[in-house]
């Protein structure tokens, strides 16, 4: 069986333990927890009838004090990048975490993740800025982390795209 570490990369606050919690387990939490350094868990998924093994790193959010540290990164066939819908300024981050991510371990696939669909009245990202990420040539998938939208297509997305080289 194939073992492929895939990182949760992002702003504080944007969903990346939730999203882990939500795929591995099945479950959601209101209570926010901040991630200290990274927690890794594993999932083993079935992508085009090949069994691939998940190692997700959720690494610690970033915020104007703490910066990611990109020895994390080493060895991960992907990552995925994760931005909360409701706080624009994750998004700005998210661009600058690509740039430093792919400066760090190459160009490797990721998927953007545009989290807190449930909350999208109060979304501060519009769906012009997401189509201009789109045609740059980014994958963006909305999800829910509270009630698993999107999801599991975020987790088969990237494993496609790994397992396609």
């Amino acid at each position: 069986m194939l073992q492929k570490k895939i990182c949760m990369v992002g702003s504080f606050a944007t969903g990346k333990t939730s999203l882990v919690a939500r795929f591995v387990n099945s479950i959601f939490s209101e209570n926010y927890q901040t991630t200290v350094g990274v927690k890794i868990d594993k999932k083993v998924v079935d992508i085009q009838g090949k069994e691939l093994n998940l190692i997700l790193w959720d690494l610690y959010g970033e915020d104007e004090f703490q910066k990611v540290k990109m020895s994390y990164l080493r060895g991960s066939s992907g990552y995925l990048l994760v931005v909360d819908g409701t706080r624009r300024n994750t998004l700005e981050k998210a661009f600058n975490l690509q740039k430093r991510v792919e400066e760090t371990i190459g160009k490797v696939p990721f998927v953007l993740i545009i989290n807190k669909s449930d909350l999208a009245e109060e979304w501060e990202i519009d769906e012009l800025e997401i189509n201009q990420v789109i045609q740059k040539g980014w994958i963006a998938i909305k999800t829910s982390a509270k009630n698993g939208w999107g999801v599991e297509e975020v987790f088969q997305t990237i494993g496609k795209k790994i397992l396609e080289g």
